[in-house]
């Protein structure tokens, strides 16, 4: 029977992958209660100038920030998210925190998946460079990869280039976009676009399965500082500044 969604994994993997990604953006939204939220301190005066250049209502400001505070969070779940996915090609398996992300089965591919091209500092390319190096030099049959998924171009190529004043090379070791690793796997040229395009439907299937079609995910936040607002009578900008700043000289009158 002809797959739903894309045709190099099963439809019950896609679905999966989905349910694993919705979990995690469930916890991250659940766990930014207002104690969470005021973790890293709020910007409050970055905020009073949002507010007030880009005409947004508090509300709707700390509704953003928050909503930035859970992105922040689930990036990692997104590369989860692909090491899933690409994990349940056919001959293919994830590392299950083995070092690697995902590898072939008969050890003939390695891979290391990072969501966007820029994450990485020189010392953090370094060490990825080694441990790929590492796992060419054991296995002499295999291409070593650094998955770039959200890349600056479309490419696979050997990774050469100059990190912390040294040079680095190997003839297994590359670099290569999100849509050629994709391809790579699966044999298929627009694999990756067709995990794109699926992914609206794959994810309404899902919520409806689930009965969340309506539903967004929610945490307590607001809630906590306008129970607060209603005691105090300050704004919530006020609110925030107070509960986060008020040990600073003359805050606790706001």
């Amino acid at each position: 029977m002809k797959n739903k969604y894309v045709d190099f994994v099963s439809d019950e993997h896609f679905l999966k992958c989905i349910s694993n990604l919705h979990n995690a953006y469930v916890k991250a939204a659940m766990k930014i209660d207002k104690k969470g939220f005021y973790e890293n301190k709020v910007d409050t005066i970055k905020l009073t100038f949002d507010s007030n250049f880009n005409n947004i209502s508090e509300e709707k400001l700390i509704e953003a920030e928050i909503l930035r505070q859970i992105d922040k969070s689930i990036n990692n779940s997104i590369g989860t998210f692909h090491e899933q996915i690409l994990g349940g090609i056919d001959g293919y398996e994830t590392g299950r925190l083995s070092g690697y992300d995902i590898k072939a089965v008969d050890n003939t591919l390695f891979a290391d998946i990072k969501n966007k091209h820029n994450t990485m500092n020189s010392s953090a390319a370094e060490s990825l460079f080694q441990k790929l190096k590492k796992y060419a030099d054991e296995n002499k049959k295999a291409k070593c990869y650094w998955v770039q998924i959200l890349a600056k171009n479309s490419f696979c190529e050997n990774w050469v280039g100059d990190i912390n004043g040294k040079e680095y090379s190997h003839s297994r070791v590359y670099k290569i976009s999100g849509d050629r690793f994709y391809a790579l796997l699966s044999g298929k040229e627009d694999s990756f676009l067709s995990l794109y395009t699926a992914l609206p439907r794959a994810i309404r299937d899902y919520l409806e399965s689930i009965g969340e079609t309506s539903k967004k995910l929610k945490n307590s936040t607001i809630e906590e500082i306008s129970t607060e607002t209603k005691k105090s009578k300050r704004s919530i900008l006020d609110q925030i500044t107070f509960e986060n700043y008020s040990y600073y000289l003359g805050f606790d009158k706001l």
